[in-house]
């Protein structure tokens, strides 16, 4: 399968699963502690195939990406000396060089943090529901002491 057709699949997919993302606001009045849900749903299996997916692509372009680096070097010293075309092809190559190695750090980084978002979320949520909480309490105190 070419990365094109493989690319176009998973868009597919994608926007078959997407999700709509609403920002929850605490209500007028209300008090601090969990509230409604926002509903945007993501679980620990959708985070893991994506992250997945990225290894998968990393292995494979870690080997494809540099298949054709040394003959395209060999090529470009070959013509350095009768043609100008040489140092083009030679830049070219260190520049698809440089470019393989950024998308193979960007693969990296996808799958290695997409296995623990989830977490860290879900973490983040109780410290900012915990905050609130707390600032409920300082605004009763507050009140209570002006009385």
């Amino acid at each position: 399968m070419s990365f094109d057709e493989e690319w176009a699949e998973l868009r597919s997919a994608a926007a078959e699963k997407q999700t709509v993302m609403r920002l929850n606001q605490l209500e007028p009045g209300g008090g601090g502690g969990p509230g409604p849900q926002g509903d945007l749903v993501v679980t620990q299996k959708d985070l893991a195939a994506v992250g997945d997916a990225a290894f998968k692509l990393r292995q494979r372009l870690g080997t494809d990406g540099d298949h054709a680096k040394a003959s395209t070097y060999e090529a470009a010293g070959s013509l350095k000396n009768d043609f100008a075309l040489g140092s083009a092809l030679s830049t070219v190559a260190n520049k698809w060089h440089d470019q393989v190695g950024t998308l193979l750090d960007a693969c990296a980084h996808i799958s290695n943090h997409l296995d623990y978002t989830q977490n860290a979320h879900a973490e983040d949520e109780y410290w900012i529901a915990t905050q609130f909480k707390f600032a409920q309490l300082d605004k009763g105190f507050e009140e209570r002491a002006q009385h």
